[in-house]
């Protein structure tokens, strides 16, 4: 269970949902972890979960959407551990429910800005740091939504087809130099933006999430631990192999619609 032994993953948005459970699965494997959130208290208990279970980890207080604080990410990482090995690039947001001519400009750059641009700050401050190991493994956490499209979530669904494509892109370049870059894409998971979603819509979590299982053959949401199981073995050697591929990980949910 120590495949990622004294090796460094850095993980964004790791404060909670699918970043937290990445996090914790990969120092359960031996990996130093460098925690970042833009929630402080939230990343500061994924250290705390980890130091409980022997594993090293440090938080570092990040906005993705902020050049010099992932500059700043990348360099802890680089000072605390002695570089980057594995980059989990999680952190996002959902945004408003708006039609296309509606939908408020300022939330669609706030959307963009986080979701889109701060994968590419991570991935551009991060590669720099693997390419002097000559050897790096990079995931992306996109969305079913970057594959298709949903109505009345336009930022969030152009900023994750963005991820998609800017994964495949990167991936090419870099494939020669011992970096594998890919993607995730998620159906509907339990977390805790989900939850917020509910809150805000006046729907009660439950009638929410049942909603939502509706999307998806297996009819039912994801937890945060199945998807970072498939981030976890992206980073592996099992899947030395593997770059440029866009994972979908979401209970059939895009393999069409089921008449029921």
């Amino acid at each position: 269970m120590e495949e990622f032994k004294n090796k460094v993953a850095m993980v964004t948005g790791a404060g909670g949902g699918i970043g937290r459970a990445t996090a914790l699965m990969l120092a359960d494997r031996g990996a130093n972890v460098v925690v970042a959130d833009v929630l402080e208290n939230q990343g500061r208990q994924t250290v705390e979960m980890i130091a409980e279970k022997g594993g090293e980890a440090v938080f570092v207080p990040t906005d993705v959407s902020a050049s010099e604080d992932v500059q700043a990410l990348v360099q802890s990482a680089v000072d605390r551990f002695g570089g980057v090995d594995y980059a989990v690039n999680n952190a996002g947001i959902g945004g408003p429910n708006a039609l296309t001519a509606d939908y408020p400009e300022e939330e669609w750059h706030r959307i963009i800005g986080i979701n889109l641009t701060g994968v590419w700050l991570c991935m551009k401050y991060a590669i720099p740091q693997m390419l002097k190991k000559g050897k790096g493994t990079i995931v992306n956490v996109a969305s079913a939504m970057g594959l298709t499209g949903l109505s009345l979530v336009g930022g969030y669904t152009a900023a994750k087809h963005g991820v998609v494509g800017l994964t495949k892109t990167a991936a090419m370049e870099y494939a020669g130099q011992g970096i594998r870059i890919t993607a995730v894409c998620p159906g509907f998971v339990q977390t805790p933006m989900m939850d917020e979603a509910a809150e805000i819509g006046g729907v009660p979590r439950d009638d929410f999430y049942a909603a939502l299982s509706s999307f998806s053959a297996m009819q039912r949401v994801a937890t945060p631990k199945e998807i970072a199981q498939s981030i976890v073995w992206l980073c592996s050697d099992a899947a030395s192999f593997v770059t440029g591929n866009t994972m979908v990980v979401d209970g059939g949910w895009t393999c069409g619609y089921q008449l029921r």
